[in-house]
């Protein structure tokens, strides 16, 4: 427990009101007014469509002992008042619980794509070894490996506490965590110092919430400073990886596959899996000067993921041998390069949803496949839409490409449709390009062409298992429908 007076002296700045109110104890932050009771500290939270402030006085009618605001609100309820309490949140939610990520040993992944991967695979390596695991992602949030609900990649600073307090007094040792770039411009993980920050790449994404491509990577690099971290494993496999290395304010060991601390270099690649091998200083590969990495993960990328799982296990001080085997066998990532139909036809779900992650998936496909490649692709609705022409002409790759609905939400999905194929025609391709609104037609269209050794991938949309079609959520699971359209065209066949 902790008294508004602890609090009130924890934040620059803050004043209590009434001034003679430190004495009130509170055990518990919130940021939902119908989840505040008796000692709660409601959190008056400032977002894009509400107002925390508008909801202060619900909280006092459901027994919050008192609030945090930017604002004195005229009710009769204690109130630690703060320039900012998106700012304040995080290291109050985190002083009321007993700073949890101080007992716990935190690797928080950021980057574009792979940060569900590497979070995964992390949680392999460390329970491999015998550690206690915690997960803390956009498929799922984990103790000990039992599913919790998980609501968004980042949780707000008064859920993400909470957890870590759970994971802490059920002995979790090792804490591997997803940071996504809302959640660090947002102030989400502020209380929490991660023992090792990984950025696994940058590319155009989220330019609905962030300015530019710079303002997105200055939101990623956050992370990679003394208040947020110890220290960083940055893969250099793209501009924005070299350039952190060298404006990162923390140590960082670089990873990469040439010019870098640790070199990965790829060995073989299928369908089922990659293997590659690091070398670089023993003292960063847990006394080995080179070290097998193997993933049931397919692809390029995913071995990048694993060399950056591995060399974070083993910068917390993971045995090397017992990461490396915890890594290969971790193969139940759902939605990311799943393998969904294997027969004549290979049939695939995965998440890539911006132009470097299709290019990396066609890539990864055409020397893994006898036949064509045909995707079936489709971008959001009411987010970056700047991304959809480099969507576009990253798609034509492929062989055959039938763009379709993905969660168009609020917009017209022939809309979208028509900023996907204004970017296909602007590439230099000889693909067989098809659009369809109705996303399971657009399934079903691909594998009617597919031919034996041909691979169909559905992108975009990985593990969720509904569809936003005008505000309303639907039941849509990718993986289900393409394994029923393909039953249905085998027995045709």
């Amino acid at each position: 427990m902790t008294t508004l007076a602890e609090l009130r002296d924890l934040v620059d700045g803050a004043r209590l009101v009434p001034s003679d109110a430190g004495g009130t104890v509170v055990d518990d932050v919130v940021h939902d007014s119908r989840q505040a009771r008796d000692r709660t500290l409601f959190a008056a939270l400032r977002g894009a469509t509400t107002d925390g402030h508008d909801h202060v006085g619900a909280a006092a009618e459901a027994g919050a002992a008192a609030a945090l605001v930017e604002e004195a609100v005229d009710v009769d309820l204690p109130q630690l008042v703060v320039a900012d309490t998106r700012v304040a949140v995080g290291p109050v939610a985190a002083a009321v619980h007993g700073h949890p990520a101080d007992d716990l040993q935190v690797i928080a992944v950021t980057g574009t794509n792979g940060k569900t991967t590497v979070s995964h695979l992390v949680e392999g390596a460390a329970a491999a070894a015998g550690r206690g695991t915690g997960l803390v992602g956009t498929v799922a949030t984990r103790i000990h490996g039992s599913v919790l609900p998980a609501v968004r990649t980042t949780p707000e600073g008064t859920d993400l506490q909470r957890l870590l307090r759970d994971m802490r007094d059920q002995g979790v040792e090792v804490v591997a965590m997803e940071v996504s770039s809302h959640g660090l411009a947002l102030h989400r993980v502020d209380g929490v110092r991660a023992d090792v920050a990984v950025f696994t790449n940058l590319s155009q994404d989220h330019l609905d919430f962030h300015d530019d491509l710079d303002d997105y990577f200055a939101a990623k690099a956050r992370l990679f400073t003394p208040d947020m971290a110890v220290r960083g494993i940055v893969g250099v496999f793209d501009q924005w990886g070299r350039r952190l290395a060298e404006e990162a304010d923390v140590d960082v060991v670089t990873v990469g596959e040439d010019d870098a601390d640790i070199v990965l270099e790829h060995l073989e690649a299928t369908l089922h899996g990659t293997r590659g091998v690091l070398r670089g200083p023993a003292d960063l590969l847990g006394g080995h000067d080179e070290l097998e990495v193997v993933t049931r993960l397919a692809g390029a990328f995913n071995l990048r993921n694993a060399a950056q799982a591995l060399v974070a296990a083993i910068a917390i001080g993971v045995d090397a041998e017992a990461a490396a085997t915890g890594i290969g066998a971790t193969d139940d990532i759902p939605g990311r390069f799943e393998l969904v139909v294997e027969d004549e036809v290979t049939g695939l779900v995965d998440y890539a949803h911006s132009p470097d992650a299709i290019t990396a998936l066609v890539e990864t496909l055409r020397p893994v496949t006898s036949g064509r490649v045909i995707l079936v692709l489709g971008a959001g609705g009411d987010r970056d839409r700047a991304k959809r022409g480099p969507m576009g002409r990253a798609a034509v790759a492929a062989d055959v490409v039938v763009f379709t609905s993905d969660n168009p939400r609020t917009e017209a999905p022939q809309a979208i449709l028509d900023d996907l194929l204004a970017g296909a025609t602007e590439a230099r391709s000889r693909s067989h390009v098809e659009a369809m609104v109705d996303r399971e037609a657009a399934i079903d269209r691909a594998l009617a062409v597919a031919e034996p050794g041909d691979v169909v991938v559905v992108a975009g949309k990985g593990h969720e298992t509904g569809q936003d079609l005008g505000g309303l959520v639907r039941p849509f699971d990718d993986r289900e429908v393409l394994l029923r359209r393909w039953k249905r065209h085998k027995g045709r066949r």
